[in-house]
């Protein structure tokens, strides 16, 4: 995760703009740099902000904080990959296509195992291999997705959808992978 600090200027109402608010806004984004939250620190009618040495400490002082991953269930690519498992099962569950269906779940649910396994090995080396396989598995399941779209196994809104959540978690385990090699 990493976040973003902005300054917003707002009329104090619609119907005058000589009057400006300033929010201070931080922003905090995933692994994949999609939007997670956005909170306002601050807000005043004029244009004094806190010192900059006292947002720089709380600055670091919340990367700090949002950088404490002690175990994998911390992860969020972990927490969506689980999430898109889960889905996954759910929708399938009256599926009469066993082969397909299973093949499906079972490349479904490698995606968070390959994750918390690799995390639980400790090594960076092997983490990320783990990582790359469990990237490998949402290709899988993103081709075993094109074919039950493609048969009529699976509706087209929720196999796109499927489709559209693995691509992200993908992206996810690219950006994780990135980090472990370039930090650790």
């Amino acid at each position: 995760m990493h976040c973003l600090f902005g300054v917003i200027l707002l009329p104090k109402s619609r119907n005058t703009l000589d009057h400006k608010v300033v929010h201070l806004v931080h922003f905090v984004f995933n692994d994949c740099n999609r939007f997670l939250a956005c909170n306002i620190c601050e807000s005043r009618g004029g244009a004094v902000l806190k010192s900059d040495e006292k947002r720089k400490m709380e600055t670091e002082d919340r990367k700090l904080d949002l950088n404490k991953i002690h175990k994998f269930e911390d992860l969020n690519v972990w927490k969506e990959s689980v999430k898109l498992s889960v889905n996954i099962y759910k929708a399938l569950k009256n599926c009469k296509d066993f082969g397909l269906r299973d093949q499906i779940q079972r490349s479904a649910v490698s995606i968070p195992s390959n994750i918390s396994e690799g995390f639980d090995r400790k090594g960076n080396k092997e983490f990320i291999q783990f990582l790359y396989i469990a990237k490998g598995s949402c290709s899988e399941l993103r081709t075993q997705l094109y074919i039950a779209l493609e048969t009529g196994t699976i509706d087209k809104s929720i196999g796109k959808d499927f489709i559209d959540k693995s691509k992200m978690i993908s992206a996810m385990l690219y950006k994780l992978i990135q980090v472990r090699r370039e930090k650790f």
